[in-house]
């Protein structure tokens, strides 16, 4: 549909940006913080790993400052929880809280909003030598971590996220390290895994509005539009598949508080259906969301695929499909350029999946990652021209306030990065924020904060809100 008049953002639109504890902070071992999955995991070779990342831990207040400079209405951040829970459970660690209160503190005292992540990848790795999501027991230490940062900071945070990109831990456990490659069956523990994660998410969303009645909470998964590659009915029904077991599995439990159709019959099909005890229904239906945050950074298409096929799920890059035999295969679509890391550039399918989930949750949509990774050059007179980042946005913003005008509820824009983090498989190389941190792999370098060309320019769309993209 072609409007001839677009709607305004909303005045109180949260111009915001994004980061993740482990891929910022740093300080993985200080002030009584315990080691997380994260930290004892494999790095790729070449790759540096997250024991300073950014190194905000220690400079977060020259962090907010900047992000105040820039004009932020929100900052969508995560808790590690081993800095509360070092071991998941158990005594919680006071000097974890005085920092997320330093840190919640100064981002209110900027008038930005803090937008808080409570699980982002990084599972204690206590929990995770007892079996991690395998095992029950960890929904009730997810309950008492939560209950614990709604007690310390439910006070001043009125927004809260569950748990990040839960659909891309499942899909992709073996790349993120949640699953036993030795197991007979991954599949099926990661699909036990991830009906533990719902009932953590549910018994979350539950308490918080019991504890914090003003406050609003929802999920975060990874969510894109799959499109078929052509309009042969086979093609279709891959599509449909894939929307079932990619996007509409973790929202349809997080919202509607049951399991989708067609991803139930997937799970029957491949022999992956989880063991649900008495009551699990019961819980997931008893949570209810406020609104629905979600990660985008491109559409994906699939096709077809035969059951005596050889296609398999991708291990490795969660933006890029391989596919599962019989059930859809992956697909280039030849109408949409690339980055240089190979994901597909689609701000039309931004708007496309923003239409869809809205008409089918009928809930507030937040925006709460991204972005454009690439291999930014600092230049002489500490200069960095990512105009391709401003173009990738700028598209993507434009095609938000088409939805927004297709009658989309949009409350809140939050790019990745805020600033540049530590990429989970690309290390600091792949850079996402308007910020620059002066840093390579292996050199630290003196990890100064330099403003990006992007900075300025997204100073420009937060002072207009959004009626200036160029």
């Amino acid at each position: 549909m072609e409007h001839q008049n677009v709607k305004p953002f909303p005045k109180n639109f949260f111009w915001g940006a994004s980061t993740s504890a482990y891929q910022v902070e740093g300080a993985w071992n200080e002030d009584g913080k315990g080691p997380s999955v994260i930290d004892v995991g494999h790095h790729p070779e070449g790759v540096t790993d997250f024991k300073v990342a950014s190194d905000h831990y220690h400079r977060y207040k020259e962090d907010v400052a900047l992000l105040a400079e820039m004009g932020l209405k929100a900052y969508r951040f995560s808790i590690a929880w081993t800095r509360i829970y070092p071991n998941g459970t158990g005594e919680a660690n006071p000097k974890g809280i005085e920092f997320y209160n330093s840190l919640i503190n100064e981002l209110k005292e900027k008038g930005i909003e803090p937008i808080v992540t409570m699980y982002h990848f990084d599972l204690p790795y206590a929990l995770q030598q007892k079996g991690g999501w395998s095992n029950r027991e960890t929904v009730d230490a997810f309950e008492n971590y939560a209950k614990t940062l709604f007690t310390h900071f439910g006070d001043r945070v009125k927004y809260w996220l569950t748990i990040n990109e839960q659909n891309m831990m499942i899909l992709h456990g073996t790349a993120i390290g949640t699953v036993d490659l030795h197991l007979e069956n991954p599949e099926k523990e990661l699909y036990q895994q991830n009906h533990h994660m719902l009932l953590a998410q549910a018994k979350a969303i539950k308490l918080c509005h019991e504890m914090l009645p003003d406050a609003k909470i929802g999920p975060a998964p990874n969510i894109c539009y799959i499109y078929p590659a052509s309009s042969r009915p086979e093609d279709v029904l891959a599509a449909q598949n894939f929307n079932s077991i990619r996007n509409w599995l973790y929202l349809d439990a997080a919202c509607f508080g049951r399991y989708n159709s067609v991803a139930w019959s997937y799970f029957e099909e491949k022999g992956y259906t989880p063991a649900i005890q008495e009551g699990d229904m019961e819980i997931l239906a008893s949570a209810k969301p406020d609104f629905i945050a979600f990660n985008y950074y491109t559409s994906m298409t699939v096709a077809h695929s035969n059951k005596d096929g050889n296609d398999r799920h991708s291990t490795g890059d969660q933006q890029i499909v391989i596919g599962d035999s019989g059930v859809y295969k992956g697909h280039t679509n030849e109408h949409l350029r690339k980055t240089e890391f190979g994901w597909e550039i689609d701000p039309v399918g931004f708007r496309i999946t923003l239409r869809e989930i809205y008409d089918r949750y009928h809930l507030p949509l937040l925006v709460t990652e991204n972005g454009l990774g690439a291999f930014d050059k600092l230049e002489e007179g500490d200069v960095i021209n990512d105009d391709y980042r401003i173009d990738f946005l700028r598209e993507h913003i434009k095609q938000a306030q088409l939805a927004i005008t297709d009658g989309v509820d949009l409350i809140g824009y939050c790019p990745w990065s805020a600033i540049d983090l530590v990429s989970t498989h690309q290390g600091i190389s792949k850079r996402y924020g308007f910020i620059y941190v002066n840093r390579d792999e292996f050199d630290l370098k003196d990890l100064r904060r330099i403003r990006k060309k992007s900075f300025y320019w997204y100073q420009k769309i937060i002072q207009t809100n959004g009626e200036n993209l160029e």
